[in-house]
C-alpha cells in the first residue's frame, strides 16, 4: 500500500542525517532530519508508557477529556525530561514526539495502549504479558522513568504515576485520584 507516512532520521551528524532523509524519502515517505537524538530517543521510549496510561485511562471508562488532559500532561512532562537531559523542548511539537505519541496513545494497533486498556478493565498485568505474544516495550521503560526523574531531579507524576501501577503499588483508579488531587496548575493554558 502507499499510504502517506512520516518519520525522523536523528543524529549528531546533520550530514548523515540527510543522507538517510535522500535515501528514505519518497512520495508516500516524508523523512524529517533532526540533530536532537535525546529528544527523540526520549520522546520515543516514553510514547510507550504514556501510552499505557492512554490506555488504562479508556479501560477505566473515563471519556474523552480526561483522556486529552492525560496525554498533555504526559507530553509536558516528557518535554520537561527532554530538556534536563539536554534536548531541545521543541523536539515533542514534532513528528517524532506528538506524532509518534498521536499514533501510539490512540492507534487501535498500539500494544502498549492495549496493555493499559486491560489493565483498567481489571485484568492483572502477568496475565496480560503472559497471554500476548508482543513486547509492550513501555512495561520495562516505566521502571526507568522513575530513575530518570530522580536523576534528573524532574516531576513526572502521569508517568511515575504509570510505573507505581505496573509495579502493583498502586490501583488504575488510586493513581486516576492521586493525579487529580494534585496543585492546580496557575499560568497554563
Amino acid at each position: 500500500e502507499k499510504q502517506p507516512t512520516g518519520l525522523v532520521a536523528a543524529s549528531t551528524d546533520l550530514q548523515l542525517a540527510n543522507t538517510v532523509q535522500a535515501l528514505l524519502s519518497s512520495p508516500a515517505m516524508r523523512v524529517n532530519t533532526t540533530s536532537d537524538v535525546v529528544g527523540i530517543e526520549t520522546c520515543g521510549a516514553l510514547k510507550n508508557v504514556l501510552a499505557i496510561g492512554a490506555g488504562i485511562i479508556q479501560g477505566l471508562g473515563l471519556g474523552q477529556n480526561a483522556l486529552a488532559a492525560f496525554i498533555v500532561q504526559g507530553c509536558s512532562e516528557i518535554r520537561y525530561l527532554v530538556e534536563a537531559q539536554g534536548g531541545k523542548a521543541s523536539t515533542i511539537n514534532g513528528l517524532g514526539g506528538i506524532g509518534d505519541i498521536c499514533l501510539t496513545c490512540y492507534g487501535s494497533l498500539s500494544r502498549n495502549r492495549s496493555v493499559g486498556v486491560r489493565l483498567g478493565q481489571g485484568e492483572q498485568l502477568q496475565d496480560i504479558l503472559a497471554s500476548s505474544s508482543q513486547v509492550a516495550e513501555g512495561v520495562a521503560t516505566a521502571a526507568v522513568v522513575v530513575l530518570l526523574a530522580r536523576r534528573f531531579r524532574v516531576s513526572l507524576p502521569v508517568l511515575t504515576g504509570i510505573a507505581q501501577i505496573l509495579e502493583g503499588n498502586i490501583s488504575c483508579e488510586e493513581a486516576v485520584n492521586e493525579i487529580m488531587g494534585l496543585p492546580q496548575i496557575q499560568g497554563e493554558a
